[in-house]
């Protein structure tokens, strides 16, 4: 059971990392910060870029991860507010300027609701999740 609001997030994410991984995408680092905020997890994923014509890119996927164990505020997914997916493409500037990242990403986001004692109600895996 999770005692807290910090064991509840990192409860979260071990649960998206999981999924993530079951999904297919390679884990590259968590918990990326910087001056205007944080990367829960960097993966990076095999697919194709429609953009670029190249059948087999490698992703770049910067992934947000809500936890919820009540729905007394909304749930999980309810947490990717509009003020929450304008940060995101914020801190994805500032990690695609300092890894000078030039091939094709998005942001997905893992929406985690769990009951009170800990245990998963649902994990939703949300491509694209927050438009450029």
């Amino acid at each position: 059971m999770p005692a807290n609001r910090k064991a509840t997030g990192q409860l979260g994410e071990e649960i998206a990392v999981r999924t993530l991984r079951e999904a297919g995408l390679f884990i590259v680092e968590r918990n990326w910060r910087c001056p205007v905020g944080e990367l829960d997890i960097v993966a990076e994923e095999s697919g194709p870029d429609y953009a670029s014509g190249v059948s087999d890119a490698v992703w770049l996927v910067l992934v947000e991860v809500r936890t919820r164990s009540s729905t007394a505020r909304g749930n999980a997914r309810q947490a990717f507010t509009p003020r929450k997916q304008a940060k995101l493409r914020e801190v994805a500037g500032h990690y695609l300027q300092e890894k000078g990242w030039r091939g094709p990403w998005r942001i997905d986001a893992v929406a985690v609701q769990l009951e009170r004692d800990g245990r998963e109600v649902s994990v939703e895996h949300i491509r694209y999740a927050v438009g450029g």
